[in-house]
């Protein structure tokens, strides 16, 4: 196994963890995609870097890493958005909720007050 292939299956493992576990914290999702950016900006600063990491690990171009590394990258957040639009789903279905069993109690209020009269 090269060492590209054990870096990305820790990857997606930590993603798949952290997508169950810490998901729902945003202090680490802002952490986790300003990492992100400031790889990105390295990489396109310094791009002699991509190809001796990739060197390292056993990809044959930088360019290749940098594919690999988008691919984690872009699974990450996917799922963070993933996450937020079920939070408003959620979110939305407990408001609906409420809101309907707030009429329904209204409605029998005006119904009662209608047999009485």
């Amino acid at each position: 196994m090269k060492g590209i292939q054990l870096i990305l299956l820790l990857a997606l493992l930590i993603l798949f963890i952290s997508y169950f576990r810490w998901f729902r914290n945003a202090a680490i999702d802002k952490v986790l995609i300003v990492l992100i950016f400031l790889a990105g900006v390295s990489f396109v600063l310094v791009p002699d870097w991509t190809t001796k990491i990739a060197d390292v690990l056993g990809v044959g171009r930088g360019a290749d890493l940098l594919m690999y590394l988008s691919i984690v990258s872009f699974t990450y957040i996917v799922l963070l958005l993933y996450s937020k639009i079920k939070k408003l789903e959620n979110q939305l279905s407990d408001m609906v909720r409420r809101q309907a069993l707030g009429g329904m109690q209204d409605f029998s209020k005006v119904k009662n007050d209608d047999q009485l009269k």
